[in-house]
């Protein structure tokens, strides 16, 4: 994925409660499945370190499209289910990108 000047990234950072369980796994992925189908979508990654904290990484193509994906109904409630069930903390922090490089060989 290329970072372009303009996209919106998210960096949401959490530790999930103990008891999230299998309820938490299949919220995440209709979740996830919903993203993909939002305009202006880009990516979504997450990674878990060691110490058992979560981040998820969420790039869209502008401001617009990150609102309506923040706002969507369904998103609303799994934040909503998030605080009230499944996650011990989280933080959440959104840029728009400035300045993008990348290099591959």
């Amino acid at each position: 994925m290329e970072l372009r000047v303009g996209q919106v990234v998210t960096v949401f950072r959490s530790r999930l409660a103990a008891a999230a369980g299998e309820e938490y796994a299949e919220h995440a992925t209709r979740i996830s499945e919903l993203a993909r189908t939002m305009p202006g979508y880009v990516e979504h990654k997450s990674f878990t370190a060691a110490d058992g904290e979560r981040v998820t990484l969420v790039t869209f193509a502008d401001r617009p499209s990150h609102d309506a994906w923040r706002d969507h109904p369904e998103h609303r409630a799994a934040q909503r289910a998030g605080i009230d069930r499944y996650y011990e903390s989280y933080s959440i922090q959104v840029g728009v990108v400035d300045h993008a490089a990348t290099f591959s060989r």
